[in-house]
């Protein structure tokens, strides 16, 4: 039974901020363009499971290495 959980296929999408613009916009940008965004770096993120936000965290930097500490986990259980 854990091999089967271990195979299931789980997409995370942190997301630092928003922000809307013109497709034609979209088009126009290159390599390192900047896109700005509404989120502060001090905002936390947003945490989504396929979808489905789960948890929000923060972004912590280490030399190279950038990643997500989890501060608050989302309970959700409106499921049918």
């Amino acid at each position: 039974m854990s091999q089967a959980i271990e195979d299931v296929d789980v997409e995370l999408t942190v997301v630092l901020g928003q922000t809307m613009m013109p497709i034609r916009q979209l088009l126009k940008l290159g390599r390192g363009a900047v896109i700005e965004l509404d989120g502060h770096q001090d905002q936390p993120v947003k945490i989504y499971a396929n979808g489905e936000m789960i948890a929000k965290g923060e972004i912590m930097v280490a030399g190279e290495n950038v990643a997500v500490s989890i501060t608050q986990s989302v309970k959700n259980y409106q499921r049918n």
